[in-house]
């Protein structure tokens, strides 16, 4: 029997506020470690961004945090970046008002007035990064000695920041009888001394190691000429809809920026260097489609979560195998089907295929190939014979073969459709898109070896009733997901 929310022992008021939001089925890491944060366990999960933590932790916080007095909040949530802090105060915010409690987030770049009232009136769960809640605490504005129930978010990332020092001087200000969550993509390292100095006895669950975070994604090295990148990537944002690029250094975000927009893209920038409203207002931008790319440093490659990003591109090679991971984990997101497209020069080859070795992922660095990007391309771990090609599956040829009144390729449009729910059915396909028009085939894409959804698939109807389903669908939203709806190009769905 298939695992629900209620089965895991949630309160009726968060189950029923999740079912609003047509959130029934859990992930795997909410699945694994929701029970052991009720009990009140100490859990040790080992997760990648992307994987559903913030439902995993937050849930059951909110369902076991007790009230706060002023200055004293309840729980405590740490996270490495200011984005992935908002990012967990949005997500929980909604479903904390069903249990009468209050969440509000705390991080720098902003002023302290608002931070310093909101603390005055009473915070039940303080989401945090550790520099400015250490200023807050010297300055008094904050008591931590009734935080029973911490949760150190990102870990690793932490570790790499060098946030780690002060993360144990903000544990060690908390309750003795705390209930401590630690979620990291890998548990070495600093992280096992964390894990093991302020965690008593936890429960450990891995569902999936820092790869997963590309596991549904497709990844493309294209070997390009150093001047013409500009025009490479407004071309591929142009055929794959919402996408972030990634720049080495905050100037080189800013330009392309501005490169792009001359190209008719709109783009918007993103980076350390601008004031957290300007982050938070390019990030709008893009999150509700003004924009269509966002172009950021490696600012942006953790901690940020957007729905149905079609794709990623590395205008500057990443540094190492993490970073790489980490930006390309953007896209292909819970269960979401993703494009990677990697602009390689001549002098940068050595050092990608370094890195390609280094992540097991056998791809070449090939000229670029734009009529591949929606049935070709490469997966982390797994040869690229297995991937180079989508064949049309026996049902879908047996479904040409069965229609008598199909019209010729010149009237038919295919259209593709990503982020679909892993439960999604051609029926559904059919009853939705079909308000639109005739619907002569729809197929949903899945792992040969699996069976498993890849969270995408192809409508073919007419021509003309195609662009009205595109202009209708395209954002719109199935099972909890933002759908991608587009034209097909033809070589993307032959048969």
């Amino acid at each position: 029997m298939t695992s629900t929310f209620a089965h895991l022992g949630l309160p009726d008021p968060l189950v029923q506020s999740l079912a609003k939001s047509e959130i029934v089925e859990p992930f795997p890491v909410q699945e694994a470690t929701i029970p052991d944060v009720l009990a009140g366990k100490d859990v040790c999960g080992k997760a990648p961004t992307g994987s559903g933590k913030t439902l995993a932790f937050g849930l059951p916080l909110l369902a076991t945090v007790g009230k706060a007095t002023r200055r004293r909040p309840r729980a405590l949530i740490l996270a490495p970046t200011r984005e992935l802090a908002e990012q967990i105060k949005h997500e929980l915010a909604p479903l904390a008002r069903t249990v009468n409690r209050y969440v509000f987030a705390i991080y720098g770049g902003v002023g302290y007035g608002p931070q310093k009232g909101a603390l005055r009136k009473g915070v039940d769960v303080l989401v945090a990064t550790p520099g400015r809640l250490e200023d807050l605490i010297e300055q008094r504005s904050i008591d931590l000695s009734d935080v029973d129930i911490v949760v150190v978010d990102e870990a690793d990332r932490m570790a790499d920041m060098g946030f780690l020092p002060a993360v144990r001087r903000i544990l060690d200000q908390t309750s003795s009888n705390r209930q401590t969550l630690l979620y990291s993509a890998t548990l070495d390292g600093d992280v096992a001394v964390l894990i093991r100095e302020y965690q008593s006895d936890p429960a450990h669950h891995e569902t999936g190691t820092v790869k997963s975070e590309t596991v549904d994604a497709r990844h493309h090295f294209w070997l390009v000429q150093h001047h013409d990148r500009v025009q490479h990537t407004a071309d591929l944002i142009d055929e794959m809809g919402k996408t972030i690029v990634f720049t080495r250094t905050r100037h080189g975000a800013d330009r392309l920026a501005r490169q792009l927009d001359k190209a008719g893209i709109d783009a918007v920038a993103m980076h350390g260097g601008r004031s957290q409203n300007q982050r938070n207002r390019a990030l709008e931008a893009f999150s509700s489609g003004r924009a269509q790319a966002l172009i950021a440093t490696d600012v942006a490659a953790r901690g940020i979560h957007v729905d149905a990003v079609a794709s990623v591109i590395h205008f500057d090679p990443a540094r190492d195998p993490k970073d790489y991971l980490h930006r390309s984990g953007r896209t292909a997101r819970a269960g979401a089907a993703g494009t990677v497209v990697s602009l390689v020069t001549g002098e940068q080859r050595p050092s990608v295929q370094r890195m390609q070795r280094a992540l097991r992922l056998d791809a070449p660095i090939e000229e670029p190939r734009m009529e591949h990007l929606h049935d070709a391309g490469h997966r982390i771990g797994e040869p690229s014979s297995e991937l180079e090609t989508r064949r049309p599956s026996p049902r879908r040829s047996a479904a040409k073969a069965k229609s008598p009144n199909r019209r010729s390729p010149s009237d038919v449009q295919s259209l593709y459709v990503a982020n679909l729910p892993w439960g999604a059915t051609t029926d559904q396909l059919e009853a939705l898109f079909g308000r639109y028009g005739k619907v002569h085939e729809a197929t949903i894409i899945a792992h040969p070896r699996t069976g498993r959804s890849k969270g995408f698939g192809f409508v073919e109807m007419p021509a003309s009733d195609a662009r009205t389903a595109v202009k209708k669908l395209h954002g719109s939203v199935m099972g909890g997901r933002d759908l991608t709806v587009r034209l097909a190009r033809p070589s993307a769905h032959r048969g």
